[in-house]
């Protein structure tokens, strides 16, 4: 016997019914499991500020960051901050800024897990355990901790536990990201336009030496041998004009004080910029990268220029990929052409 079309109807609506039903549970038994037992997200620390005394970021002398990969420090020095005092190299002020500010604003929210088995969802997994955390630790000028804290994050939401603690909650507020070292570094050394350019020497070793030019009718980015090799024709303009124009892409990844170099450099390159300032790369190949040497040579119409970019780059070597460091090493067989000198007879 067949069952009546309006009776198949109704089953087939209560069974989306039913099926809905569970849909909404079971995302409820989550947010639930996230929050924990006892609805935690209404726990009494939400809404109350982070640091509990207005102010305290003002006496914050040490800022020290614990992760996974590494750890490092940011130390007040008068009204600067440096990266550690091992290496003592000048990190961004408004960067530091935008941390303190951060932290005098934030707040907790909403209480979450309490399973340290699902801290790692919220980027909130202990680093000394190989985790995903942050932790954060402030300490003021007589070295006494302010606050201990790990921070983590999840698509642009922000979380928070205290170190110690698996309680974690939602915090309210934001800061800068943590994770990379390098982003904390005032590398703001040099910035020297494309079109700023004239020429440039490379001196890449072996007694070798050519000097680019820019062309005087050519583009942005068309360089020539200079007057002492017009005999020698270039390979292409792209390679003339790649490490003619090197130190315009100047971007690096870390830095070394200048004294812990442990080789001699390879090569030496100079650029020249249309104004008179001459700036002197050196390169070098050390165990653990590639760094360059910077040190601008003063004229009288940019003295000035040069003392600010010494100030920033004396005594110190700055690591760069290998790519970077590739244009200021470009062997000159591989720009020109050089005539062949015959042998003089006997």
């Amino acid at each position: 016997m067949s069952i009546p079309e309006h009776i198949r109807r109704a089953r087939g609506r209560r069974l989306i019914w039913l099926c809905a039903t569970s849909l909404v549970l079971l995302g409820l038994i989550g947010l639930r499991a996230m929050s924990g037992p006892g609805g935690m997200d209404k726990h009494p620390r939400t809404g109350t500020p982070v640091l509990s005394q207005t102010g305290l970021t003002s006496t914050v002398a040490r800022i020290q960051v614990r992760l996974a990969d590494g750890n490092y420090a940011l130390v007040r020095a008068g009204d600067s901050w440096h990266m550690d005092s091992a290496l003592g190299y000048p990190v961004r002020l408004e960067q530091v800024g935008a941390l303190l500010t951060g932290l005098s604003e934030l707040s907790w929210g909403a209480a979450k897990t309490r399973d340290p088995r699902k801290h790692d969802q919220i980027g909130l997994a202990d680093p000394d355990n190989g985790g995903n955390g942050a932790e954060l630790r402030l300490f003021d000028a007589a070295g006494d901790q302010i606050a201990a804290f790990i921070v983590g994050r999840r698509d642009e939401r922000l979380y928070l536990r205290n170190t110690g603690e698996a309680l974690s909650f939602q915090a309210d507020g934001d800061l800068p990201p943590l994770q990379a070292r390098h982003g904390w570094m005032d590398f703001q050394v040099i910035a020297i336009l494309p079109s700023a350019i004239e020429g440039a020497v490379l001196e890449p070793g072996g007694g070798e030496r050519l000097h680019l030019v820019r062309a005087e009718s050519g583009g942005p980015r068309d360089f020539v041998p200079g007057p002492a090799h017009a005999d020698e024709r270039l390979v292409s303009g792209l390679a003339a004009a790649t490490p003619a124009l090197a130190l315009s892409r100047f971007s690096p990844l870390d830095v070394k004080p200048a004294t812990q170099l442990e080789t001699a450099p390879v090569a030496r390159h100079i650029t020249l910029t249309k104004d008179g300032l001459e700036v002197v790369t050196e390169a070098y190949e050390e165990a653990e990268g590639f760094y360059l040497t910077i040190h601008a040579v003063e004229a009288a119409e940019v003295a000035r220029r040069a003392e600010d970019i010494n100030a920033r780059a004396h005594g110190w070597a700055f690591r760069v990929s290998r790519f970077d460091w590739a244009d200021f090493v470009v062997e000159i067989s591989d720009i020109v052409e050089r005539p062949i000198v015959d042998a003089p007879e006997d």
